[in-house]
């Protein structure tokens, strides 16, 4: 099983930005289609963003397209997120995972441990 590694998190005043990395131990993110999820307090996880393994096809969720955006560096073996114009709505905690496409939804099998997102003045 891989067992991704998220990274850069923190905290990070409205209007601000952020720049997130997954990482898998043994490598692995080259291998899959991946994508970000995120928890915000006291709410289920939802979808923010994926993106295909070979042609770096890409999706976002509503709230955020315009904002962020998913890429990947498959020779690094890394997964990013950029995050613009944060709000702290943006506040959760965010998941990198490995995705499968179906009925209409973006499905995690692989996880990472998550990594917090904090927005605020």
């Amino acid at each position: 099983q891989v067992q991704f590694v998220e990274s850069g998190g923190g905290l990070v005043q409205p209007g601000g930005s952020l720049r997130l990395s997954c990482a898998a131990s043994g490598g692995g993110v080259s291998s899959y289609d991946m994508g970000w999820f995120r928890a915000p307090p006291g709410k289920e996880r939802e979808f923010v963003a994926a993106i295909s393994r070979s042609y770096g096809n890409t999706h976002y969720a509503d709230s955020v397209k315009g904002r962020f955006t998913i890429s990947r560096d498959n020779a690094k073996d890394t997964l990013f997120l950029q995050m613009n114009s944060l709000t702290p709505e943006d506040t959760a905690v965010y998941y990198c995972a490995s995705v499968r496409y179906y009925s209409g939804h973006y499905i995690g099998y692989y996880w990472g441990q998550g990594t917090q997102v904090t927005v605020s003045s």
